[in-house]
């Protein structure tokens, strides 16, 4: 069954994350994800917090930048979360923006190696492993979480090119695709995903997140277009605009083509994200569960 989740944007103050939290553990929503966006707001502590204030709501964090994150640190922090709130974590890793890791200083020549030399020593470390590595971009000597998770936790990775597709098949447990991959493109990353899965013999499930701009009510099909136009992305491009049933269907074709989680993006300037939260619990998920 196709798993829903509502993203908190990071357009929106931290003090609103409790409002966001509550409203979606009262509405029994699945999942809340999460942004570290430069230079809005910080991932783990966002998580740490969204955790604290909820008792079963799993939460995500798609993604944490690796060109900022020494990777000892970030899997200090993820094997923490993970030993506080188990089962309830789920912390994807990428490239970053290039613009923004210019900005800070922080651009790697080859994105590419340096997402997947981070992968490697992360998912070793949270395994519980003492690793040794000197890579191009990650060098550990004899480094050991002391408090590893009681079991090795998933690691996602969010990619769009083919190679960054194969490499999260080969490197990583899932991965996450943003808002501008139609169905289509799921059934394509998906193809890529398991050529790299093939590739180093890994036959565990791989879960697939998509990210889906949406918007309803009244003013939402222009909320959309804006949004779209503001991105640079054509303004028929992936989303959708309209009523439960239509979100439901743009859901289930997702669904379809391969995504096992469906993570719902309001627009950057949608006037009520708790209401669209009960919007996606009360409306969208029954439609979806009926399909």
């Amino acid at each position: 069954m196709t798993t829903l989740g509502v993203v908190f944007r990071p357009q929106l103050p931290p003090e609103r994350l409790r409002d966001m939290v509550r409203a979606a553990e009262d509405a029994g929503l699945a999942e809340l994800w999460l942004w570290e966006d430069c230079f809005l707001e910080g991932g783990i502590a966002a998580a740490s917090a969204a955790l604290a204030w909820s008792e079963r709501l799993r939460v995500g964090v798609g993604l944490l930048p690796v060109p900022l994150r020494n990777v000892a640190l970030a899997t200090m922090e993820a094997a923490t979360l993970h030993r506080l709130f188990p089962d309830r974590v789920m912390l994807g890793v990428g490239h970053g923006v290039q613009d923004w890791m210019g900005q800070v200083g922080a651009r790697a020549e080859s994105p590419l190696t340096l997402l997947r030399e981070h992968l490697d020593a992360m998912r070793s470390l949270l395994a519980g492993e003492r690793v040794t590595v000197r890579g191009r971009y990650v060098r550990l000597d004899d480094v050991a979480l002391d408090w590893p998770p009681a079991s090795a936790p998933a690691v996602y990775a969010g990619a769009r090119g083919p190679r960054s597709l194969r490499l999260t098949g080969e490197a990583a447990d899932g991965t996450i695709l943003d808002a501008g991959t139609s169905p289509d493109g799921v059934r394509e990353a998906r193809r890529l995903i398991d050529e790299g899965r093939a590739a180093a013999g890994r036959t565990r499930t791989h879960p697939v997140v998509v990210y889906l701009l949406a918007a309803t009510g009244p003013g939402g099909a222009a909320r959309l277009r804006a949004e779209l136009r503001s991105e640079g992305r054509e303004a028929a491009g992936p989303g959708v605009a309209g009523s439960a049933d239509e979100v439901a269907q743009e859901v289930r074709r997702l669904a379809e083509a391969g995504a096992d989680t469906v993570v719902l993006q309001p627009t950057g300037d949608e006037p009520d994200p708790e209401g669209f939260i009960r919007f996606v619990t009360d409306e969208v998920a029954p439609r979806v569960r009926e399909a």
